[in-house]
C-alpha cells in the first residue's frame, strides 16, 4: 500500500534534529501532515503594526512593530549591562529587554520595523517583553526594489506558537518541508469540488502557508474548511454503518413493559411518546441503536429510558445507566425504584454500583451484574473497570453525555457479548451543527414539552456594578421564600478562598475573588435575615457519604438553605426547593446557568432564580448571564452560547480532543457547509461503502483515526 506523504514523520524530512524534537514536545507534531495542518492564524503585513494596547499580561504575543528607541544601560545590582529597545505600534509603546546583549544594537535601530515574539510582562508599569524573538524585515529591499509595493503587502502567516517556538520559525520549517512535498491526493471528488469552486487540495495547501495576496488564502481557507468538513462527516457517517452492520437480538416489550404501562402514575407527553416509539423501533430491530435524546430538565428523558430498559429486561437481558456523579447514580436508583412500584423493583433488582461503596456491597452488586439476577445496574465510571462484567447487557444508557467521553461509551458498550443499543441522554439542548459535528454517528430525538403542571421559574439579574445595593434584597428574598416552608440554593464557583470548584465553567477573570462556599456559608449563618434557618454546605471535595447524608436531609426538608458548588448541576431533585441565588454567575457558561436554574421550580411551587454579577453591562460576561435571564427556551439559549464561546469551548466539553478537534471549521458560522458536507459524504458512501474508487478519502479517513485513537491513548 502507497502512504501518503502526509504520514511521513517529521524525523524523515530535511529539518534538524532539534527542530523535530522541539515541534514533538512543544506543538505535539510528529508529522508532515500534522506541520502542514498546524494553519496561520492571521495574516500581518510589513506595512501594518499591531495594536499594542490590546496585548494582555502574560499571553504569548507574535506582533508587528517598530523600533523607536534604543538605551544601554548597566546592571545596578551586579557586573553586566542591559538592552532596552522601545517598539511602537503609533500609539502605545512595548519595551524589549535584554540581558547582557548589547550586540543587539547591531539589529535593533529606530525606525526598522519587523515580527516580535514573546511572553508580556509588566515593569515599572510600561509593558514588556523580556528577551524577545525577533525577525526584522529588510527595509533597504522594500525602499530599493520596484516590487517594493508587492513585497510590503504581501501577507505574513502568523502561525499559532508557544514560548519555545516562535511563528516564523513554524513558517521556516513548513517552507522547508513544501519545497521537498511531491503532490497530494485530494479527498474530496473531483465532481464536488468542481460543483463548489474549490482549489485541489495541494493547491491550498500551498496557498494557505505562502499566499502572495489576501485572495490565495481565503481560497486555501475556503478548500480546506469543506475538506475538513466532509472528511469529518465521512467519518461519522462510516462509523454509524460500521455499528449498524453488525447484528443484535430484538429487544421487545411484553409482559414487564406492559405491566409498568399500566400502572404507571403519570400521563406521558406526546414528544415522549414519539421518542419512545422511536426508540421501540430501533429496538426491535437487528441494527444497533445508537440514538440521542437531547430534553429540557425535567422533561422527561428518564422515563423514557426506563421504558426502554424493561423492554430489554422483557428479552432477558440487562440495561446499565452511567451517570457522571455519585450523588446523581444515588438518585437515579431511588428514582427508579420509586416509579417501578415494589412489585417490578422486586423482579428487577436494580443495584447500584460506585467506586466509594464498601467492599462486602460492592461485592453483591458485581455479582449480581455478572450473574444477571439485576437487570438494571446504575453506575458511575467505577460501570468502566475491567473487573465489572454482565450476564447479557442489552442496552447502555449514559446520562449528561456531555460529562463523557466518546470512548467511555464505547468502553460500556464493548461489555455486551453482542453488541447493546445504546441511548445517550442530555438535559444540555444542542444546536444542529453541533449535534451534526460531534454526535453525528447517532440518530437524534427531542423532547421539548414540558409534563403538564409545571410552574415556569422566573429569573433575574442583580448587577452589582450598577446597584451594589440591591445585594441586601437578594436575602431578604430568600428569606421570604423561606418563611412560606420552602428551601434555597445559594451557588458559588470556588469551594474556597484558594480552590475552583472543577467542575464550574470558570472564566478567567481579574478583580475580587469568587465566591466560595465556606466564607458565604458562614456570611449566612451571621446574617440576621436568616436567624435560625438550617444552614449546610455541599462541594465535590466532600466524601460521598457526607454528599449523601447532606442531599438526602436537604430532600428531606431537614435543611433550609444549601450553599454548594456545580455539584448540585444534574439531577439533583428537591421538589420543594423554589429559590436559587447564583453568586458570581458570570463566571459561569451559559448552558451551566440554565442546567443550575432547573433545580429549581420541580414542584408545585413557582421557582426563583436570581442571578448576581458583578459583571458590567456591555461585557461578553454579562451578556452571558442576561441571556439566560431573558428566556427559559434552552434551545435558543444553546444558540446563543454558540455564539458568545469561543468554537474550543463549546466542543471541547462535549468531544474527545487532541489533534483530531476542528482547525478551520467553526460549528457557529459552517452550518450550512456541514450540513452540505453531510449530504455529499452520505451520497459518495451510499455509492462506494468500501471506498474502493476514492482512496484518497479512505486514507484521509484512516489518518483522522489515527489521531483520535492517538489522543486516546494519551489520557490513558
Amino acid at each position: 500500500m502507497v502512504t501518503s506523504p502526509l504520514d511521513a514523520r517529521l524525523s524523515s524530512t530535511s529539518l534538524a534534529a532539534g527542530v523535530v524534537s522541539s515541534f514533538k514536545k512543544n506543538l505535539g507534531i510528529l508529522t508532515v501532515g500534522d506541520l502542514l495542518s498546524h494553519y496561520p492564524r492571521r495574516y500581518a503585513k510589513r506595512g501594518e503594526l499591531t495594536a499594542l494596547a490590546d496585548l494582555e499580561i502574560d499571553s504569548s504575543v507574535t506582533i508587528v512593530a517598530e523600533v523607536l528607541s534604543v538605551a544601554k544601560r548597566s546592571m545596578k545590582a551586579k557586573h553586566g549591562t542591559i538592552f532596552e529597545a522601545k517598539i511602537t505600534d503609533g500609539k502605545g509603546i512595548l519595551a524589549l529587554t535584554f540581558f547582557n546583549q548589547a550586540w543587539r544594537e547591531n539589529d535593533l535601530k529606530p525606525g526598522v520595523r519587523g515580527i516580535f515574539a514573546g511572553k508580556v510582562g509588566e515593569y515599572k508599569g510600561l509593558r514588556q517583553l523580556a528577551h524577545p524573538d525577533y525577525e526584522l524585515f529588510d527595509e533597504e529591499f522594500a525602499l530599493d526594489n520596484p516590487l517594493a509595493t508587492d513585497w510590503v503587502n504581501k501577507p505574513i502567516p502568523i502561525y499559532p506558537a508557544t514560548s519555545t517556538i516562535a511563528s516564523w520559525q513554524i513558517g521556516k520549517a513548513i517552507e522547508l518541508v513544501l519545497s521537498d512535498l511531491p503532490p497530494l491526493e485530494d479527498p474530496v471528488p473531483a465532481d464536488v469540488r468542481s460543483d463548489y469552486k474549490l482549489i485541489s487540495y495541494g493547491r491550498a495547501v500551498e496557498l494557505i502557508h505562502r499566499p502572495t495576496v489576501d485572495a490565495d488564502w481565503k481560497s486555501a481557507r475556503k478548500a480546506l474548511r469543506f475538506q475538513e468538513a466532509f472528511v469529518l462527516q465521512s467519518a461519522l457517517l462510516q462509523q454509524r454503518a460500521e455499528l449498524r452492520s453488525k447484528a443484535t437480538p430484538p429487544r421487545l416489550p411484553g409482559k414487564l413493559a406492559k405491566e409498568f404501562d399500566a400502572e404507571m402514575p403519570f400521563t406521558m407527553t406526546m414528544d415522549q411518546k414519539l421518542v419512545g416509539e422511536e426508540i421501540a423501533m430501533d429496538m426491535a430491530g437487528t441494527a444497533p441503536m445508537n440514538r440521542l435524546v437531547q430534553g429540557e430538565v425535567g422533561s422527561g428523558k428518564t422515563l423514557v429510558a426506563l421504558r426502554a430498559m424493561l423492554a430489554v429486561a422483557d428479552s432477558g437481558g440487562q440495561s446499565a445507566l452511567l451517570a457522571p456523579t455519585e450523588v446523581l447514580a444515588g438518585q437515579h436508583l431511588r428514582s427508579i425504584v420509586a416509579t417501578l412500584g415494589p412489585d417490578l423493583a422486586a423482579k428487577l433488582r436494580p443495584t447500584l454500583l460506585t467506586g466509594q461503596m464498601p467492599a462486602a456491597e460492592r461485592r453483591k452488586a458485581l455479582l449480581a451484574a455478572v450473574a444477571g439476577s439485576s437487570s438494571i445496574v446504575v453506575g458511575t465510571h467505577a460501570l468502566l473497570s475491567d473487573n465489572v462484567g454482565f450476564f447479557d447487557l442489552g442496552l447502555v444508557v449514559v446520562d449528561e453525555q456531555h460529562r463523557f467521553g466518546v470512548e467511555q461509551r464505547e468502553a460500556l458498550r464493548q461489555k455486551g457479548t453482542t453488541p447493546p443499543h445504546v441511548l445517550v441522554l442530555t438535559a444540555t439542548p444542542i444546536p444542529r451543527t453541533v449535534a451534526m459535528t460531534v454526535f453525528g454517528d447517532l440518530d437524534i430525538s427531542t423532547i421539548v414539552e414540558l409534563p403538564a403542571g409545571r410552574i415556569p421559574i422566573e429569573s433575574f439579574v442583580v448587577p452589582l456594578a450598577e446597584k451594589p445595593a440591591w445585594v441586601n434584597r437578594v436575602w431578604e428574598r430568600v428569606s421570604e421564600e423561606l418563611e412560606k416552608g420552602r428551601q434555597a440554593f445559594v451557588v458559588c464557583p470556588a469551594i474556597d478562598a484558594k480552590t475552583p470548584d472543577p467542575d464550574a465553567e470558570l472564566d478567567s477573570v481579574e478583580g475580587p475573588p469568587a465566591a466560595n462556599v465556606n466564607d458565604v456559608l458562614e456570611s449566612l449563618k451571621s446574617n440576621p435575615l436568616l436567624a435560625g434557618k438550617r444552614i449546610a454546605a455541599l462541594t465535590g471535595r466532600m466524601s460521598s457519604e457526607v454528599k449523601e447524608t447532606t442531599m438526602r436531609a436537604f430532600a428531606a426538608g431537614e435543611i433550609d438553605v444549601l450553599v454548594a458548588t456545580t455539584v448540585i448541576e444534574v439531577g439533583v431533585d428537591v421538589p420543594n426547593a423554589s429559590a436559587m441565588v447564583v453568586l458570581d454567575a458570570d463566571r459561569f457558561g451559559v448552558s451551566q446557568l440554565h442546567q443550575l436554574r432547573g433545580r429549581v421550580g420541580r414542584g408545585t411551587v413557582p421557582g426563583l432564580c436570581l442571578f448576581v454579577t458583578r459583571a458590567e453591562e456591555g461585557t461578553i460576561s454579562r451578556e452571558r448571564v442576561d441571556a439566560v435571564a431573558s428566556t427559559l427556551d434552552g434551545f435558543e439559549l444553546a444558540q446563543k452560547d454558540l455564539e458568545l464561546r469561543q468554537e474550543g469551548d463549546v466542543l471541547g466539553s462535549i468531544q474527545s480532543g487532541g489533534r483530531s478537534s476542528l482547525r478551520l471549521l467553526r460549528v457557529a458560522k459552517d452550518g450550512e457547509l456541514i450540513s452540505d458536507a453531510r449530504m455529499l459524504a452520505a451520497g459518495v458512501l451510499e455509492a462506494d461503502p468500501t471506498l474502493a474508487a476514492h482512496p484518497a478519502l479512505r486514507e484521509a479517513l484512516a489518518r483522522r483515526l489515527d489521531e483520535t485513537e492517538a489522543a486516546f491513548l494519551a489520557k490513558n
